[in-house]
């Protein structure tokens, strides 16, 4: 017997169960679910606020750029279904493998920035009403939408780096694959988390909850006297609950594991439980992040800006267009009955 596993350690993953059946089941399951779920909100979503892109305000600009982001990034998740369907065998070439890993962290990450930016807007509203209608314009939330595209597309070009690569232990293609353990590539990756983590998710996330700190003191200390007031009141709480919920149960766990999984490969030895409860901890909250872009409807839903009248206004545009062919055939309809009762009269 190895004296690394009588003593419970290994040097190397691959004394180690593998898990890629859990791996290949859990990937294949939640993406396809989330895919569905992602695209048919999303889909919906931007449809209505094209739709009545004649309204445009600042929050309806980030809400659009939200949904797209949120498009660009469930449409991602077929490839990464068929990868672990196939259980782990790539066919779809190298540039598909390096693009559809770097649009997911693109996304991923304007996501971050697009809620951080509706948050901020939200804020401004209620505690400067006044100074909000000088410093928040349609042009400027647009100015800002195209630097988080222009930042995120930038930060996240390491993810373009690595490709697919072939597997010398089971000759297959792979692709999606974390590092090994104890690889060179290590200290690049750890000191490109540490940026991610910090521009990332933490002062995104610090300015979210001074912004909502704000909010919500602004709102303890106001009487609420116009029903207006109370409907602005309750949309910036839905926010507030919804975005708190987005970054708790789909940002925060991802980086704080991402973080901890780089710097256990970096030890000489761990055990073959800690390796699978750290690789299975990696499938999970992975899938979790992704998961971000089926809450962002919510947010459309509960708390965007008269995005409720934005949908029955649509409604109403389409009732009438299906009507209109309708009644244009009414007197058609009528000068025909006109006509057979001539003809049974004679």
């Amino acid at each position: 017997m190895d004296r690394n596993t009588t003593n419970g350690t290994h040097n190397s993953s691959d004394t180690c169960p593998s898990i890629d059946d859990f791996r290949n089941q859990v990937y294949s399951t939640s993406y396809s679910l989330i895919f569905v779920l992602g695209f048919v909100g999303n889909f919906f979503a931007l449809a209505v606020l094209i739709k009545t892109h004649r309204q445009s305000s600042p929050f309806h600009v980030y809400m659009m750029n939200l949904a797209m982001s949120d498009l660009l990034c469930v449409m991602t998740l077929p490839l990464r279904v068929i990868y672990y369907v196939r259980k782990g065998q790539w066919e779809q070439g190298d540039f598909l493998c390096r693009i559809s890993s770097y649009l997911l962290y693109v996304n991923l990450y304007c996501s971050i920035y697009f809620m951080t930016a509706m948050s901020i807007t939200r804020f401004v509203a209620i505690v400067f009403p006044v100074q909000n209608l000088r410093l928040v314009t349609v042009n400027r939330a647009r100015f800002v939408c195209l630097g988080i595209w222009l930042f995120s597309s930038l930060t996240s070009s390491p993810f373009l780096i690595s490709g697919q690569h072939v597997d010398l232990s089971t000759n297959k293609t792979k692709c999606f694959e974390p590092p090994k353990h104890a690889s060179n590539r290590l200290p690049k990756l750890q000191a490109l988390n540490y940026l991610g983590l910090i521009l990332g998710f933490v002062l995104p996330f610090l300015t979210i909850l001074i912004c909502y700190a704000g909010i919500v003191r602004t709102l303890l200390s106001r009487t609420l006297a116009t029903q207006g007031q109370k409907g602005s009141a309750m949309k910036a709480i839905k926010m507030i609950v919804i975005v708190l919920l987005t970054f708790l149960v789909s940002f925060m766990p991802y980086h704080v594991q991402r973080t901890i999984h780089l710097n256990f490969l970096s030890k000489e030895s761990t055990s073959c439980s800690e390796q699978s409860f750290m690789h299975k901890s990696v499938v999970v909250t992975l899938c979790l992040a992704a998961s971000n872009s089926c809450f962002d409807p919510l947010l459309y839903f509960f708390s965007g800006e008269s995005f409720r009248s934005r949908l029955s206004s649509m409604r109403h545009t389409v009732r009438t267009s299906i009507l209109r062919p309708s009644a244009r055939q009414k007197p058609i309809a009528g000068s025909e009955n006109e006509e057979n009762h001539r003809l049974d009269a004679r």
